[in-house]
């Protein structure tokens, strides 16, 4: 089966810390709503919180999974994610190896 460009996703997602993007990345995987999660620390994050310019260590978490999962994974994350606003978003892979893209289509759930 050859994978259809529209149909994977690229969801990113920021963590406080190493330890809850591991958490939270471990668990979309067991569940099986994300094929893979790579996890890069400490990315700086310069953003606008409650009226004031904030800088902060954070983790990068890069889910790879399908389009009809993501209100699915949004949802997961939400529930196990500390920050009141989490970071979820979802670009679509344009291009990829279909032997990657079938394998993101075999790993998660049906």
């Amino acid at each position: 089966m050859s994978a259809n460009i529209t149909e994977t996703i690229i969801v990113f997602v920021t963590a406080g810390s190493i330890n809850e993007a591991r958490e939270i990345g471990k668990t979309l995987v067991d569940e099986r709503l994300v094929a893979c999660c790579n996890i890069t620390n400490p990315i700086e994050s310069i953003f606008q919180w409650q009226g004031k310019v904030t800088i902060e260590n954070e983790a990068l978490m890069i889910c790879k999974t399908k389009e009809e999962l993501f209100e699915r994974v949004a949802d997961r994350i939400r529930q196990l994610h500390s920050y009141e606003v989490p970071e979820i978003i979802a670009v679509p892979i344009v291009r990829g190896s279909n032997d990657y893209l079938n394998w993101i289509r075999k790993e998660t759930i049906q």
